[in-house]
């Protein structure tokens, strides 16, 4: 029989409507009010130009011929143009696939060949990593943000796109894809989340009795927009509540301190390696965070002792919640008032939450540990081209199984205590392992390899890599960090190196990786 938590929150109302709809809705309310800016005070908009500014666009994107079935790839840091662009695309029907800026072009061309993309929209210093990362896709177009783009690169202006405005092309929001960013999910090499305008609508309003906020709010948006937490939680909640959003294209400490003051910030977005700054950094003491009214981080389990540790410095609730981006991404939440620290919150409105065994598959009771499964109007529709982990993720009655092992206690809070998934969480980063050990087994010094993720203070995990030496050879990690650096991020450097004899493997061939890790 079935152990169901379900939401202790309110249930809501989700509208049926386009995901740029919602966002908008409070624009004509708060036309003059800043919607959007940037922290350096380079450029703004008010809700007005954000809404003319989104509806040009998409006006010379349907003439460009992007349409529903189109895919257009960003990537860009977090600025205000990231917010046109995004909707720009939604409104004329098209679907966005959102790629790190800091991607080199193997992996630039890996999810745009994945996508489908034909227009691949980005910044004018980024020009020469698109251009390569475009050749052998379907990119047909590049467009490129920036001032004073002299044309010639075989590209166009963003600015030269804008048009007559339109409305909302038909799309019907349940069933069609808005957005795709990519996300390895329990295991593999990364995939596109097929997220509806449904999905995004519905998480949006989900949270809206965790988060409350108020008239006159002001939120930092250090966090990338490309990622699902920075798009959904962020750009997206942010501007649908009415809550000015001031953009940091890139985290540093004494930025984000120096915007907080200037800006008079409630509502700091983080991750746990910010919140460890902020509670230890001695710079934290130069700036005046009065107006600071909650820091809530996500992406990766934030430990008791450090939320503790930085609530009493900052003198705010320090809270957590969690999500994936085959959630939209939010399932579960700290009410605000409500901060119990080392929890993930509850069960967000329209949500039901399972406990089950790993063991039997039965489902468990009040402080339990096992696989978190969710069920809710966030569950994304699939992955794209992947029919084999869309059925290993999401079971024949809609449960999403997540891959981390948690409990649910008595009152309803979740606690993430453990990983059943592969996944290797760097700084709130997803590092796919199988994406690691693909490349690392090409150095001719690597007879095997296996990839794990250690616990570390400041990044939650880091990448460790278990080798065995081919014969005659001498592998270090040195060696393995140069071939990372030439095809891979930098958050997927491998950051730790062990010699074994043997990688330990299942009868079928699967590495045993927690073996490895309790070795």
């Amino acid at each position: 029989m079935s152990v169901i938590h379900r939401s202790p929150l309110p249930e809501v109302d989700i509208p049926d409507v386009a995901i740029t709809t919602h966002v908008l809705r409070k624009a004509a309310d708060l036309a003059d009010q800043i919607a959007i800016r940037a922290a350096d005070g380079s450029r703004s908009y008010t809700y007005v130009d954000l809404s003319e500014a989104i509806h040009s666009l998409a006006g010379g994107l349907a003439a460009r011929g992007v349409a529903p079935g189109t895919v257009v790839g960003l990537m860009a840091p977090n600025i205000p143009e990231f917010a046109v662009v995004f909707h720009g695309v939604a409104v004329a029907g098209g679907a966005i696939t959102t790629l790190n800026p800091s991607y080199g072009p193997e992996e630039i061309r890996h999810q745009l060949l994945d996508a489908g993309a034909t227009i691949l929209v980005t910044m004018q210093d980024l020009a020469g990593v698109a251009e390569a990362a475009i050749e052998g896709t379907r990119v047909d177009q590049l467009v490129l943000i920036g001032d004073g783009i002299d044309g010639s690169r075989n590209a166009t202006p963003l600015q030269e796109i804008y048009a007559e405005p339109i409305g909302q092309v038909g799309v019907d929001p349940s069933t069609h894809t808005v957005v795709l960013p990519y996300s390895s999910g329990t295991t593999g090499l990364p995939k596109g989340v097929m997220l509806t305008h449904r999905n995004l609508v519905a998480n949006i309003e989900q949270v809206r009795h965790a988060l409350r906020y108020r008239e006159g709010e002001t939120a930092l948006a250090a966090l990338p927009f490309f990622h699902i937490y920075g798009m959904s939680v962020l750009m997206n909640g942010l501007l649908a509540n009415g809550v000015e959003i001031v953009t940091m294209p890139r985290f540093d400490l004494e930025g984000a301190l120096g915007a907080v003051q200037a800006h008079g910030i409630t509502r700091f977005f983080a991750v746990p390696p910010i919140v460890l700054g902020l509670a230890r950094s001695p710079i934290v003491d130069d700036y005046d965070l009065s107006s600071l009214r909650q820091v809530f981080s996500g992406a990766a389990p934030l430990g008791a002792e450090l939320a503790i540790e930085a609530s009493t410095r900052l003198g705010c609730e320090v809270v957590q919640g969690y999500g994936m981006s085959e959630l939209s991404p939010v399932s579960h939440c700290t009410v605000e008032g409500d901060a119990r620290p080392g929890t993930n919150g509850v069960t967000v409105s329209n949500t039901e939450s399972r406990i089950v065994d790993v063991a039997t598959g039965g489902d468990l009771s009040f402080d339990l540990p096992g696989e978190l499964w969710v069920r809710g109007p966030q569950v994304m529709v699939g992955y794209l081209n992947n029919p084999e982990a869309t059925a290993s993720t999401i079971d024949e009655d809609g449960w999403l199984h997540t891959g981390d092992v948690a409990i649910i206690d008595g009152d309803g809070h979740m606690t993430i205590v453990d990983r059943l998934k592969e996944l290797i969480k760097f700084k709130g980063f997803q590092v796919a392992p199988a994406e690691l050990e693909a490349l690392l087994i090409t150095h001719p010094a690597v007879a095997d390899v296996a990839v794990i993720g250690v616990p570390d203070p400041e990044a939650g995990e880091v990448p460790k890599a278990v080798v065995v030496e081919a014969p005659g050879h001498t592998v270090t990690l040195a060696a393995l960090q140069d071939l990372v650096e030439k095809h891979l991020v930098a958050y997927k450097q491998v950051r730790e190196l062990a010699i074994v004899d043997e990688i330990p493997r299942s009868s079928s061939g699967k590495v045993l990786r927690r073996q490895l890790r309790s070795g």
